[in-house]
């Protein structure tokens, strides 16, 4: 592997144009497919497929074809002043006219009334109104959303509140705007600080850059043909830039170090790709385990954002191994610090702020490792108290016009009306369909915590009953799940009474459902990509020890992120200083998506530190040694590394949105505390407490597992060849 990727950044760095030239015509090609690429369409593939909910609502679409349109839609909610009701003259009249315009705009299929829809609360304070448009919300045009924003400010102006709910003119979902921006900016000074040197910190920026700027162009070129849209795409966004910056800037690092020897450029730029190179082949491997892992969940939205976002790391690895050292072959000495160019180049083997902090942990491994234990341990406390769901509107800023709109119709109607369950009745088997269905709503109308139930509607067959049911509780209220297992619960009596049977969907049944599978699935997922892991570990590290550590700290990290997460956006510890309004169950997706991106980094940590230890001990220093010297060399780049990713994922903490706040503050302080709780004092309390043993592998096994040569060891072969080849050409 060390050989391969030695020649490999040799030909990239004498062959710098060539490469150079590939990767821009290659970003051209893409982005002019991309351009002309069709949008890719809905195929309306099923959110998860297996779980009751959906196979419910799979059912009522072939049942009930064309009930639904697929247009946008908007409730419009109107709330009559304080002592009024919205039925009076004056009132009722802004209403009205609302509803008669709305119906004119020409995207605008129809408006129904409340008064002729009896969607008036029963104290006639509250009513609402259903726009339903021709095309899907995100083919509406400010034209078509501004016609009802104006509707909606004229019956304002007669003194109703109005606030609007629905997908219609609902805010798009932003990534964090300027704080992510200033993010990256932040990324680049903690480059600049590390380097010393504006072009070795503006080369790591350029390349992940341009890695993303292939990936997406590729997801965008490629995404009528496989279903991707620019959604699918945001994961690739942010893993591709954080991990294109940290495998460039081990890279750089390497070159710099082997410059520092005194060794050419070429040479350094061979040997950097060789060693650091390796590690980067590796840390890429686990990463995209840990993504296309993700396919073992069973969501197909996921399994597309993983498998994409895969893709991006695959390139930002291909990007390290070429682009890089061909980038450093046009300008070999630029990277170097103004001292390192103006000193005469030496062996950097004196002490820094990684080596003394190394020797301080192996002088007191037990209380170090007690304290990272204990510290992580605490923190993943309230990960026991862990709530899933899906936040709607209930969790967007009281700002926003939806979360109004949400809160008016709670008051108005009760908390469970924004989550009633729809309940289909399949009486294909039954001898009565009417009765059956009569018999069912009634049973689920006398249910403890259901408020009402509407009329059962038939399909044209006469086989298949809708009706809903309004719990009297809140969709993501504890008590609302237990009434959903509790009428489903009740099925198997309610069938063999009837003949018929029934099934609960509709928005909160499944949020529920897929909450609950998503948590089945964590196990298994788990299983597959830990395992899968640490076989790569075992290869790289040809230790059974050192694997069995990193995964064990990768839990401790990911457990103690989760229990923070909990802490501020459930139970709202802190909640107010980064800007969470409101607080309640964590987004389902959440666990799932949390553990595969931060083991991926964690064995990115773990692999670039852990492996210039591997490379120290195999030339013949002591295990302590090892370990120090692991340290002097990575530990600041490992440390510059996190502190990037940190701040790229924090950019999302400034997101409007509590969703992607929640993902940007779970990974940030995931990234804190594997980078420097774990990576930094617990793997080497534990190597120091393990000596010797820690690269023990049995003989058998030794002899079984293939050598990937990740430490180098076949490169010094390789640089005396090369030395003495260099040496002839000069003599002829």
């Amino acid at each position: 592997m060390a050989t391969f990727l030695y020649r490999m950044g040799r030909t990239a760095f004498r062959r710098r144009w060539l490469v150079v030239l590939l990767w821009v015509a290659l970003l051209g090609g893409l982005g002019a497919g991309a351009v002309s690429a069709p949008a890719a369409k809905d195929n309306g593939t099923s959110f998860m497929p297996g779980i009751e909910a959906q196979k419910a609502f799979d059912l009522i679409g072939q049942r009930f074809p064309g009930r639904d349109s697929n247009g946008a839609n908007a409730r419009v909610v109107f709330v009559a002043p304080k002592g009024e009701k919205i039925t009076e003259g004056a009132n009722r009249a802004a209403v009205d006219t609302l509803v008669k315009e709305a119906g004119d705009v020409s995207e605008v299929e129809q408006a129904v009334s409340p008064f002729a829809a009896g969607a008036v609360s029963k104290d006639a304070t509250t009513a609402y109104a259903q726009v339903t448009y021709k095309v899907k919300a995100g083919d509406l045009t400010d034209a078509d959303k501004s016609a009802l924003e104006k509707l909606i400010d004229q019956a304002r102006d007669s003194g109703l509140t109005v606030e609007a709910g629905g997908d219609a003119l609902g805010s798009t979902p932003a990534a964090g705007g300027a704080a992510e921006g200033i993010g990256v900016a932040l990324a680049a000074v903690v480059l600049l600080i590390t380097f010393g040197s504006l072009a070795a910190a503006g080369l790591p920026l350029l390349t992940a850059l341009i890695g993303v700027g292939v990936s997406m162009a590729a997801i965008m070129a490629f995404g009528s043909l496989f279903g991707l849209t620019a959604t699918t795409g945001t994961l690739a966004t942010m893993l591709g830039l954080a991990v294109g910056i940290d495998y460039a800037l081990f890279v750089v690092s390497r070159y710099r170090e082997e410059r520092a020897a005194g060794r050419q450029p070429a040479e350094a730029a061979g040997i950097a790709a060789g060693t650091a190179g390796s590690a980067v082949v590796f840390a890429g491997l686990t990463v995209v385990i840990a993504l296309a892992g993700l396919s073992v969940v069973g969501v197909p939205m996921l399994t597309k954002m993983g498998l994409c976002a895969a893709g991006a790391v695959v390139v930002a690895v291909l990007v390290a191994l070429t682009l890089v050292p061909a980038l450093l072959g046009m300008w070999p000495n630029a990277t170097l610090s103004r001292k390192a160019r103006r000193s005469k180049a030496g062996r950097g083997g004196g002490e820094n702020g990684g080596s003394r902090w190394a020797r301080f942990v192996l002088r007191r491994p037990v209380p170090v490792l007690l304290a990272c234990v204990a510290g992580l341990g605490v923190l993943a406390i309230p990960a026991a108290h862990l709530e899933l769901g899906m936040p709607g509107d209930e969790a967007k800023p009281t700002s926003t016009t939806e979360r109004r709109a949400y809160d008016a119709l709670a008051e108005g109607f009760g908390p469970g009306f924004n989550g009633p369950l729809t309940v289909v009745v399949d009486a294909k088997g039954a001898s009565d369909a009417k009765g059956a269905a009569a018999a069912i709503v009634e049973r689920i109308k006398d249910t403890k915590g259901v408020v009402s139930v509407s009329e059962p509607r038939f399909n044209e067959a006469g086989d298949t009953a809708l009706f809903s049911a309004v719990p009297s509780t809140g969709p993501s209220a504890e008590a609302t799940k237990s009434l959903v297992q509790h009428i489903r619960a009740e099925r198997p009596a309610t069938e063999k009474e009837t003949g018929a049977t029934f099934e609960v969907t509709g928005s909160t049944a499944m949020n529920i459902d897929v909450a609950q599978a998503l948590q089945d699935a964590l196990v298994p997922y788990l299983v597959v990509i830990v395992g899968l892991a640490l076989i790569l570990l075992l290869l790289v590290f040809r230790s059974l020890l050192v694997p069995v550590k990193a995964a064990f700290g990768f839990l401790l990290s990911v457990l103690a992120s989760l229990g923070a997460v909990v802490a501020v956006f459930q139970w709202g510890w802190g909640a107010s200083l980064i800007g969470v309004e409101q607080t309640g169950p964590i987004m389902s997706l959440m666990p799932i998506f949390l553990v595969g991106i931060v083991f991926g980094l964690a064995m990115d940590y773990e692999v670039f530190l852990v492996a210039r230890m591997r490379e120290a001990y195999t030339h013949g220093e002591s295990a302590p040694n090892a370990v120090v010297s692991g340290f002097r060399h990575s530990a600041r780049v490992v440390v510059a590394a996190a502190v990037i990713m940190i701040a790229v994922f924090s950019g999302f903490i400034g997101a409007g949105e509590s969703m992607i706040k929640t993902i940007g503050f779970g990974l940030a302080i995931a990234v804190l505390f594997d980078a420097f709780v774990v990576r930094m004092a617990l793997v080497p309390a534990v190597l120091a407490l393990l000596g010797e043993r820690a690269w023990w592998l049995p003989g058998w096994l030794g002899r079984v597992l293939p050598r990937v040569d990740v430490e180098g060891t076949g490169l010094r072969a390789e640089d005396d060849d090369e030395r003495v080849r260099e040496a002839e050409t000069v003599r002829v």
